[in-house]
Order: structure tokens, then sequence, then C-alpha cells
């Protein structure tokens, strides 16, 4: 049932550039209203003790669609952490959950046209290189798997994408909010799965400039040391479909990074693949080592769900057994309001976190044949 979900969580408020005093260790239990609130939408904020339920597939889906379309309406811009997850990953489950929103596709149109119509120099500012970049992977994954053809709509995001790059291959990032907008190395992997969501956009290209722009970009993403262990596993996600960026070696090397850090429960812990001084330039350090469990942090949704992807996506090599593991791990671990919890690295407010760590597991259980 759309939006209506008995659980009361967490306070929203948006990410900033700095840790506040609301990231005290263990300052959880604040006042706790709703995640997404708009119109007949409304999605109970994010809580680490909202108790865990059954498998529900639908629950989840519902979780996505509520807050994709709650953010778009309410915020009004397209966001790496909500509706740019929901139009990057829910066209990949469309063979498993039906058709993804029609709505959310049409708010990154308005967007893009928007965007479009900015100046160029102040294009490149703020987070709206990164709102380029989720609206082209967007409309890219939408044409793959609901289209089934190339759309004019995506090639102009697409090449708008590239005309905003730098001469380094890489695109302007605030350096702000782990894991998304935290670095321009996580960025340039999203640039790079947007080319290749829809298989056919590159080989249709015969403009040489545009051509040199994404051999730039696989330049930088090649020979660029990532800033962390979460973006070496960006990297061998990314490589699946953007080639020439990873040899067999390394790729080996990352699956066994990991399949090492995965915890006794069978999940993974996005604490445990970055150094706190290493996300965002080191702007949640204190916010990080001061949480009660920061030694032992426990698995969430989004590194198992991201984990999962990419161990299921590196062949039939695999560890099978880790993999097993994961999955049991997301069949036991989801909340009454569909979601998976995920703790936010930001903040204590929001966990808006908790909506890749949704959206990452479902698309998990896509690929291993579960939904």
């Amino acid at each position: 049932m759309r939006g209506q979900i008995s659980v009361l969580l967490l306070l929203v408020a948006g990410s900033v550039c700095r840790a506040d005093d609301e990231t005290k260790p263990d300052r959880e239990k604040v006042e706790r209203s709703n995640q997404y609130e708009v119109d007949d939408i409304t999605v109970p904020a994010a809580f680490a003790d909202e108790p865990i339920r059954d498998l529900s597939v639908d629950q989840a889906a519902n979780y996505l669609d509520d807050g994709a379309l709650g953010w778009s309406r309410q915020k009004k811009c397209i966001t790496c952490h909500t509706n740019g997850t929901y139009l990057f990953i829910r066209p990949r489950l469309t063979s498993s959950l039906g058709l993804p929103s029609e709505g959310v596709r049409q708010f990154f149109l308005d967007e893009l046209a928007k965007l479009e119509a900015t100046n160029h120099k102040r294009l490149k500012s703020g987070t709206r290189p990164a709102q380029v970049i989720y609206a082209a992977a967007g409309l890219a994954e939408w044409d793959a798997h609901v289209f089934h053809q190339g759309s004019a709509e995506t090639d102009a995001a697409l090449k708008l994408m590239f005309d905003l790059q730098d001469d380094n291959g890489a695109w302007t990032s605030l350096d702000c909010w782990p894991p998304f907008e935290s670095s321009a190395y996580q960025e340039a992997t999203m640039a790079a799965m947007a080319v290749g969501a829809f298989p056919q956009w590159l080989p249709s290209i015969q403009d040489p400039d545009l051509l040199e722009r994404v051999e730039r970009l696989r330049t930088y993403l090649r020979d660029t040391e990532p800033p962390h262990e979460y973006a070496r596993v960006l990297k061998l996600w990314t490589s699946k479909r953007f080639d020439g960026i990873l040899d067999a070696d390394e790729e080996q090397a990352i699956v066994s990074l990991i399949t090492q850090k995965q915890q006794p429960d069978g999940g993974w812990s996005l604490r445990t693949f970055a150094a706190p001084e290493q996300w965002g330039g080191g702007n949640r350090a204190e916010k990080i080592r001061a949480e009660s469990d920061f030694g032992s942090p426990a698995s969430d949704g989004h590194m198992t769900g991201l984990a999962l992807i990419v161990l299921q996506q590196s062949g039939p090599d695999c560890d099978r057994e880790s993999v097993s593991r994961g999955l049991n791990w997301l069949k036991g671990n989801q909340r009454v309001s569909g979601r998976w919890w995920t703790r936010s690295l930001n903040t204590d407010k929001a966990h808006f976190i908790t909506y890749s760590g949704t959206a990452y597991p479902l698309l998990a259980l896509h690929l291993a044949g579960e939904l």
C-alpha cells in the first residue's frame, strides 16, 4: 500500500558538508519524523531498531517507488542517493517487478531540459555535473530495459554529460557526501556506466571529439588510483560494461578483497571499505570514529547488495559460498518498511543511504534469480 508504513523513525534533514552536533556518538534516538513526505506519499524515517520482517519484494519495490517520487516532488532535483539511484537500478528489475515509474523518468526529462538551459560555467559547478551524469545513466538504463532501443533524450543527456567533462577525463565533484557525491572517481564510474548501459550508443558516435572524450574517461579510470577500497569495488562493477579499465589480475584482487571483507553473519559493511579520513576528503571522520560500533560495524544493505552485485557479475568463478551467505543475509534482514538498514556516513538525521541500501539488494536478488 503506497507510502503508509507504520514505523516511526528519524528526523529528515539535508546533508551538509560538515558533521554537526546531531552526529555525536549514538545520538540516534532523536525525534523521528518522515524520510519522504509529500502529497499521498509518506515514508517514515529510517532507524537502526526498525523491526525485521519476512522478505517482501513488493514492500521493497513500493519503498523504491515512493522514495523516488517523494524526493522528486518535494526536493525537485535529481539526487544520487534517491531518484538517481532509482532510475539507474529500477529499469533493470523490469522483468521481475514490472515497469518502473514513468513519472520519475518524466521528472528527469524536465530537469534535463532545465540543466541544458543553464549557463555552461554554472552547469559545471556544485552538484550539477552529478545531476547530469545520473540523468544520462538513468535514461540509458530505461532505453536498455524498457524501450529496448535508443532515444533522442538519452543521446542528448550523454552528449551534455561529456560537454561538462574536465580535461583530466573526470567531472567536477564537491567531495562532500560519501559514498556518492564524495569523489570525482565515483562520478567518473557512474559516467562510464552511463556509456555502457545501452551498448548501441557508443558505436553510433561519429563525432571524433566525443569519441576522444570517451577515451579520456577510459584513461582516467584505468590510470587513476581509486581513493579507497570502496572505489575499487566500483571500478570492478564499471569494468563489466566499460572495458579497458581493469586487467584480469586486478579484477581477481578486487574479488578477493570483497570476499575477505565478508562479515561472520554473511553481510558486508560499508564502513570497512574505507578509513574514516578517506570518505569525502575526511569531512566525516570525527562522526564515524565516534560511533559505538566503530571497531566492528554492522553489516548493511548498501554494501551487502553492492558486493553481491559485483561478485555475481564477475562470472562463474566467483565465490558461490560467499554469494549464498550474502543472499541469506539479505533474506533475513529486511525491515518492515521494505528497506534494508544502512547507517549514513554523513548524518544521523535522515539515513538516505537506506535507499541505495534497498535498491542494491533488490538487484542482487534479481541477478540470483531470487525475485
